[in-house]
């Protein structure tokens, strides 16, 4: 196996000082939500993990987990966790993957997961496709890359996440008719991943109407980096199905 890394497909990976609380919670809570940092990624054990471990952390429900469903959700660089919080509440039976590279985002997150007593999300800080690469098979029911970095630059876009070899990995851990969901306001980053998806034969654009791309799908929660509009076009809503190819 070759020890050369892919490019980094995102920039810092730490910003401003901690505040203790989040300190704290890197250190008490993280441990017992994080996915391991090698070998196949089981996931009915990472998720029955929390019945030995995570629950003296986060407080018991208030009314039993309901059973556990099939649906597994990634989020790739959830950022401050706001969006991938709400949406494990929003979906209790689910199971939520999300990654993220930046460490304050992470911390962030453990914020809003303590807050909000979401017992279905487990966390990886560090490149997403080290985790794509250790899921199972068909394994992914939805996926989510809201706002990626765009690296606008030409010369930088060698680094964004959304490449051939990168589509291919996803392909073979999400299920057919699984679907991913993309976000840009950037809007050469949308052409770009328009034009990679479609050329894929491991994927159809689910769009029918222009609104489909100009609106949000239903459920979206808004996240700080969309709150900011610091790209140059109002946020494209592009959504791929995983085909059978």
């Amino acid at each position: 196996m070759s020890d050369v890394r892919p490019l980094r497909t995102y920039g810092r990976i730490k910003a401003r000082t901690l505040k203790p609380r989040q300190e704290a919670l890197l250190d008490t809570l993280l441990p017992h939500l994080a996915v391991s940092e090698e070998g196949a990624i089981d996931i009915e054990a990472l998720f029955l993990a929390r019945e030995a471990a995570a629950a003296p952390v986060l407080a018991p429900p208030a009314q039993p987990d309901p059973p556990a469903g099939d649906s597994l959700t990634l989020e790739i660089g959830f950022g401050g966790g706001e969006h991938l919080v709400a949406q494990a509440v929003a979906h209790p039976s689910g199971r939520f993957i999300g990654v993220e590279p930046f460490l304050n985002g992470v911390a962030s997150c453990l914020r809003h997961i303590e807050d909000a007593n979401a017992q279905n999300i487990r966390l990886h800080q560090g490149d997403a496709r080290d985790v794509i690469a250790r899921l199972p098979d068909a394994s992914l029911d939805l996926v989510y890359v809201l706002f990626p970095d765009p690296w606008p630059k030409a010369r930088h876009h060698k680094r964004r996440l959304i490449q051939p070899d990168f589509l291919d990995q996803l392909a073979r851990v999400m299920k057919p008719g699984a679907e991913l969901r993309f976000a840009t306001d950037w809007a050469d980053y949308a052409d770009w991943t328009l034009a990679l998806f479609t050329k894929s034969k491991s994927y159809a654009w689910a769009a029918e109407r222009a609104d489909d791309w100009r609106l949000p799908w239903d459920g979206h929660v808004t996240t700080r980096y969309e709150e900011k509009k610091l790209g140059d076009c109002a946020p494209i809503w592009l959504r791929f199905l995983r085909t059978g190819a």
